[in-house]
């Protein structure tokens, strides 16, 4: 048994748990309710047999601006169904805006391309100026408005200024192609539509001209397309748009002057975000003001335990939900760090520069770029100043054990590591890290405070050590408040109440562990079945991922001879062949540190993975390649080039 199975990787000190914010909620919950409460898992128990009391904490705690009203939760036992402060107003964006001053609010780096500062009155003008001139544009409550932006300040602005006067936003990156803007933003009829004129990526300059030209020629319904200035070209790219303008002209006759805010209702929309896709058009996800505000305060003050001043950076697209959670940190007076490019351009150490210059307190992530860290064999602890930095979060596919020990070893010792997972479902997370408590190799640490978060069998029971269904027994304030062209709620429904009446159940694959954390296996949708046998491909990538001659690697089943075979495609580093002794390598890992049950009957050597644009492996869309099925949407893929080569391989006819 190796040492990291018997002792943690890291243990919050004494002082920090005492000085956290759950220690404080802990004694808060005693001194009112007269309980006994100790621990994480003591609170967290008490947060979900006491929802209504729990959310009242949190807005009250995390200064919610708003009318709370009286009621806290109602039709409780109903998912969906159940309504949160049913009789609350507020608004979104005035939370977010809720401080003023010379303090940062938000900085920003496009590669080693442009630098810009905004201070909390520089945001206040310039979201003051766009809320004026969408106004005159016409836009108003419940109207949407959409951007293709890189995350940079202005599409924040842009986000802040719709929500003030209660229209709905809706973003993608502008990496998407043509008809990925098209069957997201086609579906919801945007109002007024704001694009870059081009960004940066990998030090190259990528001009978005002509594709902005055939987007706007096939979305009728935006009265005014506003070019957002990052290479300079933006009056060029609005003269070739029929309703173009320069973002410097959309706002020119509007001087700035102090925002105004409508307040509406606790579950009044103010984002629609997008399923990846992969399976038909995207599905747009509704999410609620209220909902959205709670959960990002109580997981960046509870679960990453940060307070007023601290530097929140998280390496996001504004297609990826992560963007929303990090701009939500505007509402517990955080600095945001932003960044835009390839977080290897000009070199691997960009970011680690960026987070010694700028005193990062969170490095957000994904556990994909961790992982080329490691292939990389990059250790900023020996090159770097990280000393501000508390927090490390990973999200987006499932941290490997291995990854979890890079960090401790290679890019700090005394920091947090919480890999977090939840989504674009939710706009936040169901699991994710507890500051108090150990961190364990390959585990996330905790569920949420006030989700009831468990694991359960294919007969509907609940499980433990044992692998089954993530679900949630009890509603959350989070939880969507529709699917848009979605009238009677059917789609909504079959999406997450279809498995269990009563539970949301989204389709994730898991495993609590002897220390109350929880393994994400995987997308219950790409689970192998060889044998009867359900195996999540989680378990094989963490296993492959410890061959330093592979790259990265997909897992599907292949159905052959009235069974379920495992078939693994892998990428090697470059020069590497795959021969009978590396095959052997591979499934002799697997087989150790898995078990034979998970050992690939075939693997294949590939150039390239198909990932979503989110950066998330494929395997949907692999397997129904390698079925000769069609791929229904390979716009929501970066690459989907990459799936001619899974095409009638001969090597799977035998």
């Amino acid at each position: 048994m190796t040492d990291t199975a018997i002792h943690p990787l890291w243990q919050p000190s004494a002082e920090r748990i005492a000085r956290s914010h759950v220690t404080a909620l802990i004694g808060e919950v005693n001194a009112r309710f007269g309980t006994t409460l100790s621990t994480y898992r003591d609170v967290h128990s008490w947060s979900i047999t006491h929802l209504p009391e729990f959310w009242d904490m949190v807005w009250e705690n995390c200064g919610v601006i708003g009318d709370k009203g009286t009621t806290h939760l109602v039709d409780a036992d109903k998912m969906p169904g159940a309504r949160f402060f049913p009789d609350a107003t507020l608004n979104f964006a005035e939370n977010l805006l809720r401080r003023k001053g010379p303090g940062e609010a938000i900085i920003f780096r496009g590669e080693d391309k442009l630098e810009t500062r905004l201070s909390y009155d520089d945001l206040h003008a310039l979201v003051s100026r766009l809320q004026q001139a969408l106004k005159a544009e016409g836009v108003g409550v419940g109207d949407r408005v959409a951007a293709m932006m890189p995350n940079m300040p202005e599409t924040i602005a842009i986000m802040l200024a719709a929500t003030s006067i209660g229209a709905i936003f809706s973003s993608c990156s502008p990496d998407f192609g043509e008809r990925g803007v098209l069957d997201r933003f086609g579906q919801i009829e945007p109002k007024v539509f704001f694009a870059c004129d081009g960004y940066w990526y990998n030090g190259k300059k990528v001009s978005i001209a002509d594709k902005l030209v055939e987007i706007t020629k096939h979305m009728p319904t935006p009265s005014k397309v506003v070019v957002i200035p990052y290479l300079g070209e933006a009056e060029a790219v609005a003269a070739r748009l029929g309703k173009g303008a320069a973002l410097g002209d959309f706002i020119a006759a509007f001087p700035a002057t102090d925002v105004t805010f409508e307040r509406l209702p606790f579950n009044h929309p103010i984002y629609i975000l997008f399923s990846s896709g992969t399976t038909g058009v995207p599905k747009c996800i509704v999410h609620g003001a209220g909902g959205t505000l709670l959960q990002h305060l109580k997981e960046h003050r509870y679960q990453c335990d940060l307070s007023a001043g601290d530097r929140l950076f998280y390496f996001t697209t504004c297609g990826w939900m992560m963007w929303n959670w990090l701009v939500s940190g505007l509402a517990s007076e955080l600095t945001l760090c932003l960044f835009d490019g390839s977080p290897f351009a000009p070199n691997p150490r960009v970011l680690f520069d960026y987070a010694q210059a700028e005193r990062f307190t969170v490095f957000g992530t994904s556990a994909k770029y961790i992982d080329s860290l490691h292939k990389e064999g990059l250790k900023p602890k020996d090159t770097h100043d990280l000393s501000s930095l508390k927090v490390i979060t990973s999200t987006g596919s499932p941290l490997a054990p291995e990854s979890f020990e890079y960090v401790y070893s290679s890019i700090k010792s005394d920091v947090h590591l919480a890999s977090i997972s939840g989504g674009t479902d939710i706009v936040s997370c169901f699991v994710l890290g507890d500051p108090t408590s150990p961190v364990w190799k390959g585990e996330i640490q905790a569920a949420g405070l006030g989700m009831a978060v468990d694991v359960w069998s294919e007969e509907g029971k609940p499980v433990k050590e044992e692998r089954g269904e993530l679900v949630c027994t009890k509603p959350f304030p989070s939880m969507p408040v529709m699917f848009w062209n979605d009238p009677d709620g059917a789609k909504y429904h079959a999406a997450y109440f279809g498995r269990f009446p009563n539970i949301w159940c989204h389709g994730d694959f898991a495993i609590w562990t002897e220390h109350g954390g929880l393994i994400i296996l995987g997308r219950s949708d790409a689970t192998l079945n060889p044998q009867g046998v359900r195996i999540g491909t989680a378990e094989i990538y963490a296993q492959v991922e410890q061959i330093p001659d592979v790259m990265e690697s997909v897992a599907i089943g292949q159905d052959w001879d009235n069974d379920v075979r495992v078939v693994l495609f892998v990428r090697l580093r470059e020069g590497v062949t795959l021969d009978e002794d590396l095959i052997r390598r591979i499934k002799t890992q697997i087989r150790t540190g898995a078990s034979p049950r998970h050992v690939p009957a075939k693997v294949v050597q590939v150039h390239d993975i198909p990932r979503t644009r989110s950066g998330k492996i494929t395997e949907l869309a692999v397997r129904e390649v390698v079925h000769g099925r069609p791929v229904k949407n390979t716009e929501a893929l970066s690459n989907p080039e990459a799936l001619d080569e899974y095409r009638e391989l001969p090597v799977l006819q035998d």
